[in-house]
């Protein structure tokens, strides 16, 4: 099984208010990026989730909404389901995205914190 191409155009024309994104797909399922940066994925069932850290995660747990866990156990990935009534409004979607975005910047920006480069 994977995601759906419908699925992923609709999820995708869903966050035109957010900005311009795009897809890639990937292990039955697809990231999406936006400058570049990862934010959100879709799963291989059709289900969309949003990069989480502390400072958004509650939005997700006070909904009720789980983390992604691609394995079925522990989730390994700070990837949070969305809301179907946040997916259907776009200017709700834009502000839960631009929180996802964020957090995705703010994870990436700790990776390369603690990589040595080697000056020539």
């Amino acid at each position: 099984m994977s995601a759906s191409d419908g699925y992923i155009e609709y999820v995708c024309d869903q966050l035109s208010t957010f900005g311009g994104v795009s897809a890639r797909k990937m292990f039955g399922g697809a990231g999406i990026y936006f400058e570049g940066v990862m934010f959100a994925l879709i799963d291989d069932g059709d289900r969309f989730y949003l990069k989480a850290d502390d400072r958004n995660r509650p939005d997700f747990e006070e909904r009720g909404m789980g983390p992604f866990r691609p394995y079925g156990g522990k989730s390994s990935m700070s990837y949070y389901e969305v809301p179907d009534d946040v997916l259907e409004n776009g200017d709700l979607l834009a502000a839960w995205a631009t929180k996802a975005f964020n957090a995705a910047r703010r994870a990436k920006a700790r990776k390369g914190k603690g990589r040595n480069v080697k000056k020539r």
